[in-house]
């Protein structure tokens, strides 16, 4: 039979045809390219369709773009349809390498193009193919009126041809009917009838049906809830390489909804995804290596990965980037940087690197043109109502960023944001203290400090107390006044500490405890304070809180006096040069002003 037919094949086209296909199968490609190119020379068009194929697919022969469309253009003006479709197809993906090989199944998904798609040969070979009777010509054909340019698109005769193709059951025309039924709206019916066809397109292994199924399922929307089975439809998507099924199919493992959680391997996956320009994926991965938790922390490493998500546009990770550079972790500390960083964000929509950026700027980093242009941000959203947008205007009016100083200006638009914005409460009750930009109104001043310190801000919080203590706007209230400089102490603030041990220390209308006193006063002293210095370095020298300890006074008040402090150099003359101690100058020196908690 064999020698029949390699001798027949010399003679008929058909019959080298067939003899090519024989060796093919046999695995001897080798020997039966020559044949079948033989036979596409002698115009048989299903030969046609195979070299050009052969070219595309790469292998037997090199691979050749533009070797493929030459044969299959000869196939295709033949009417022969498979021709038509692959031509077609090759014509939308810009004659990309691998588009034959999976010519409908890749529709939906992005493909890198070797050269600019023609969406005009395309839709001419489509819809021959389509008209023919092309279950995949239809499919195709629906792709381009859907996706291709305006001037080509039909979303209601795509519509018409989808529904051909999936009644041939095409797996490609099932997910694009899906899809047009979605793009009509999202009732219940809808997503039904979009999930039935899904599935159908996921029988057939398309990975974009899996992982809109699993959408789908995650959510409840057209089917069940049902966590495992959604992270089972992302799981297979993704090791068919869909880059969202792999962000998807990550994170699941990463929270462990649906599926056991697994870190490492949710990490894995995301950064597949973000390797493929999934900037969500790679600015998870970033937060998970700056967080730390169960992968150790890697600021190094954090900052590679919101890099790559901050070039794809990812606002949150230009942001971060921006905060990283500006504390140095993980990168060289740059305020410049943070800026350009900060300013991404902000031309991307984040409210918060606005704000990062204006403070930058007040700070003397950024460019001019960056202060013009936080100045412009916040006045464009203050003016359409937003109240963070009014308080940020209202520091740059108050400040002079990126515009002329201007208090009266920014004092009306601190009242505007101290309707919603604690910062803006602080604000507007110190200009009311200090007249600045309004007439001074100290009880209308202390009335928006309590406001700001009623709900946490620390900074309201000691400036109220200050007020308690001074009587300034109302009765004076010692008591209450350590009250909030302890709960400001709690949270850190340096001042409210050196605060404490002031009043402590006597001379107020709280019970005098000098011992308590010179822990608050070492606490503060210890965190750079230089008031605390200075009077824990008087207490040590005169021993208020039990025995004089000269050698260690002396230490802390030459730090004050390094910090400016000049009245400490009367206790440094008085301290002896060995062990004898002086009496000191008397109990009136050793007042501590407690204003000095700021």
């Amino acid at each position: 039979m064999g020698l029949l037919s390699g001798i027949t094949a010399r003679f008929s086209p058909r019959a080298r045809l067939t003899r090519a296909l024989e060796l093919i199968e046999a695995g001897q490609s080798a020997r039966g390219f020559p044949l079948l190119a033989s036979a596409a020379e002698a115009g048989l068009a299903e030969a046609q369709f195979r070299v050009g194929r052969a070219y595309i697919e790469g292998g037997t022969v090199p691979f050749s773009p533009a070797e493929a469309v030459r044969w299959l253009e000869r196939a295709a003006e033949q009417g022969y349809v498979d021709a038509q479709t692959l031509l077609a197809t090759l014509c939308v993906r810009g004659l990309a390498p691998g588009a034959a090989t999976a010519a409908a199944a890749d529709l939906f998904q992005a493909a890198p193009a070797a050269q600019a798609p023609d969406f005009a040969k395309g839709l001419l070979w489509a819809r021959r193919s389509a008209e023919a009777g092309s279950a995949d010509g239809q499919a195709l054909l629906a792709y381009i009126l859907t996706s291709g340019p305006d001037e080509m698109q039909n979303l209601e005769e795509a519509a018409d041809w989808y529904r051909k193709s999936a009644a041939a059951n095409c797996p490609q025309g099932r997910l694009g009917l899906a899809l047009a039924i979605l793009r009509g709206g999202q009732t219940p019916e809808t997503l039904a009838a979009a999930a039935v066809e899904l599935r159908g397109a996921a029988e057939a292994g398309l990975p974009t049906a899996h992982y809109l199924l699993g959408v789908m399922s995650e959510r409840g929307s057209g089917v069940d809830q049902d966590l495992a089975g959604a992270a089972e439809r992302y799981r297979l998507a993704a090791e068919k390489g869909l880059r969202s099924a792999q962000a998807r199919w990550g994170l699941a493992l990463l929270e462990g909804r649906g599926v056991p959680r697994d870190v490492l391997d949710g990490e894995s996956w995301l950064r597949r995804a973000a390797l493929q320009g999934d900037a969500e994926a790679a600015a998870i991965v970033g937060d998970l290596y700056a967080r730390g938790g169960d992968l150790p922390p890697n600021y190094a490493e954090a900052a590679l990965w919101f890099r790559r998500a901050a070039e794809a546009g990812h606002s949150t990770a230009a942001r971060a980037l921006g905060l990283m550079s500006l504390t140095g972790a993980g990168m060289v500390r740059d305020p410049d940087e943070a800026a350009r960083w900060f300013r991404l964000a902000a031309e991307s929509g984040d409210a918060h690197a606005h704000a990062d950026l204006a403070s930058l700027v007040q700070q003397g980093a950024g460019t001019a043109e960056d202060s013009v242009r936080t100045r412009a941000w916040f006045e464009q959203a203050a003016a359409g109502g937003d109240l963070v947008a009014a308080y940020n205007f209202g520091v740059c009016l108050a400040e002079g960023v990126g515009i002329a100083r201007d208090d009266r200006a920014a004092a009306q638009w601190m009242r505007r944001a101290a309707d919603g914005i604690v910062n803006a409460q602080y604000w507007y009750g110190r200009m009311l203290l200090e007249g600045r930009g309004v007439e001074p109104d100290a009880e209308e001043g202390r009335r928006w400090m309590q406001k700001a310190a009623d709900v946490g801000m620390v900074e309201a919080e000691v400036a109220l107390a200050e007020l308690l203590l001074n009587g300034r706007g109302g009765a004076r209230d010692h008591p209450g006044a350590l009250a909030l400089f302890e709960k400001a102490a709690g949270r850190g603030h340096v001042g409210a500490v050196f605060a404490i041990g002031a009043m402590l220390g006597g001379g107020h209308d709280v019970p005098m405890d000098r011992v308590q006193a010179q822990i608050w006063f070492r606490r503060a002293a210890e965190r750079g304070h230089g008031h605390a210095q200075m009077m824990l370095g008087r207490y040590l020298a005169r021993g208020l809180a039990g025995e004089r300890q000269p050698e260690e006074a002396r230490v802390w008040l030459q730090r004050a006096l390094a910090q400016g402090l000049g009245e400490v150099e009367a206790d440094l003359a008085a301290l002896p040069p060995a062990e004898r101690v002086v009496q000191g100058a008397g109990e009136a020196a050793l007042d501590a002003p407690v204003g000095a908690a700021r």
